[in-house]
């Protein structure tokens, strides 16, 4: 839409109230909130004050005032708050109207400028399967004299034996087997078919809806593919969706990547491909039906995983997703079929247009804008280097020798870990001024002090288990 037309659905829909949204650097959605009035079409052009001192990352006391620039196409109205539209917004300096370097949007947006010039594709599409739990309750607290949680959910394994969780009649789902199943044992049908239809009117294509694989309300959303940054506004109003869908059931929904133990986690898969003048990039007749600068792109980001991890795992629990035998993506090679690779090429259709390749190490913590873009970077750099993939792993890892395992590298141990490997290498992430030394910087000291060295200081309960009685 154009800003003439967003105002002109606001008089259609008797709109009263604007909602101006952004992503803070670690990656949550903010807003506030105008009269409809304060919308005008020169506003789409001027934006509107707010203080850049009070987001997590972003500018200092001294130089707090910021711009936030509404951006017409993204406008939807809110199906959760009375005549309100949405609408996404680039942040901008207020005095040189330059575009905000932190904005992990404006970062996307520099990705696929960097693409375009380039001149190797003009068009890269992004489609993701995102997995997420909804919960019936959930209790957790951490100060200096305890730390606990505790989840519930009338489906969990945990809750057949329990009488309070009578109503189950025993149709609860068992550790890893709950993939495809239908009610009674699936009790979030329709609220997941509420998310879907949802998410459609308010303008978000969504292939398919489902149980995910674990127990405890595991489940999984596919939006349709489309370009890397409408993707990545499209995974913000996914969430945004799903957590009030849920919300408005009594329930609650997490993006947490693993809140079960002995369970799967939630990932993001991100399918891509690259189009030029119309025409897939991808497709050909080598591994897998794809072309030579298919497989140059999986190289590139097989080459960079721990670095990109930083990005597409960016918490302390997303590296216990990567356990095997929970259909992680363990393995930083590819395959195309074995799910325990870090890439996988689906074999469903040979057409040219459905050619792609999917990542499956990231998770759904991620911040969209950020991850997208440090995967499109890393692709970018295995055509540009010719970087080849290595040897594929087709076979059942749990039938390879431990000396055949070897020769595949696997996903790092911990959040830590991927950090030190941004610093080593980002150069790649650079290029174009994608990302600036000041982004990657500011990323590895807010997670290292905030997260990282956050856990590491505080008793975990199992440590009570194991040391208590030492």
């Amino acid at each position: 839409m154009t800003p003439r037309e967003v105002l002109a659905l606001c008089r259609e829909r008797e709109i009263r109230a604007v909602d101006l949204r952004f992503m803070d650097f670690p990656g949550t959605q903010k807003h506030f909130t105008i009269p409809v009035q304060a919308l005008t079409e020169q506003s789409f052009e001027d934006g509107f004050g707010f203080d850049g001192s009070s987001i997590r990352g972003w500018q200092a006391i001294n130089e707090s005032d910021m711009l936030v620039v509404p951006q017409p196409d993204t406008a939807f109205v809110d199906p959760f708050m009375d005549r309100t539209l949405a609408v996404t917004c680039n942040i901008q300096d207020p005095i040189t109207r330059a575009d905000y370097a932190k904005d992990p949007r404006n970062v996307a947006r520099k990705a696929e400028a960097y693409m375009r010039s380039t001149d190797i594709a003009d068009v890269a599409n992004f489609g993701l399967e995102i997995e997420f739990f909804v919960f019936d309750s959930v209790r957790f607290d951490q100060n200096e004299h305890e730390s606990y949680y505790h989840i519930d959910s009338i489906e969990g394994q945990w809750n057949r034996g329990k009488e309070q969780h009578a109503a189950n009649a025993g149709h609860t789902i068992r550790y890893r087997e709950g993939y495809f199943p239908v009610p009674p044992a699936d009790t979030l049908q329709d609220l997941r078919t509420e998310i879907m239809l949802t998410l459609i009117d308010c303008g978000v294509e969504v292939e398919a809806q489902h149980h995910a694989v674990a127990t405890g309300g595991q489940c999984q959303i596919d939006l349709k593919y489309a370009p890397l940054l409408r993707t990545a506004d499209n995974l913000l109003r996914a969430r945004y969706v799903a957590k009030n869908v849920a919300a408005r059931h009594g329930k609650t929904a997490t993006f947490m990547p693993k809140p079960l133990w002995n369970d799967n986690g939630s990932g993001l898969h991100m399918h891509l491909s690259l189009w030029k003048d119309g025409q897939p990039l991808f497709a050909g007749p080598g591994y897998g039906g794809l072309s030579q600068t298919a497989l140059y792109a999986m190289g590139g980001i097989l080459k960079h995983a721990y670095a990109l991890l930083a990005f597409c795992c960016p918490t302390t629990n997303s590296y216990k997703r990567f356990v095997p035998g929970f259909d992680a993506p363990v393995n930083l090679t590819y395959s195309s079929r074995n799910r325990s690779a870090a890439i996988r090429i689906p074999v469903h259709t040979p057409a040219p247009e459905n050619k792609r390749f999917e990542f499956r190490c990231p998770d759904s913590s991620a911040n969209a804008y950020l991850a997208m873009a440090a995967v499109l970077m890393a692709a970018l750099d295995g055509i540009q280097q010719r970087t080849e993939p290595g040897p594929p792993l087709d076979k059942d890892m749990y039938d390879l020798q431990p000396e055949e395992l070897e020769e595949f590298p696997k996903t790092p141990a911990s959040f830590q870990e991927a950090l030190e490997a941004l610093r080593r290498d980002h150069e790649f992430l650079l290029r174009g001024d994608v990302f600036t030394e000041d982004v990657i910087d500011t990323w590895i000291w807010y997670k290292t002090s905030r997260e990282v060295e956050a856990l590491r200081e505080r008793p975990h309960p199992y440590e009570f288990a194991m040391y208590y009685d030492i």
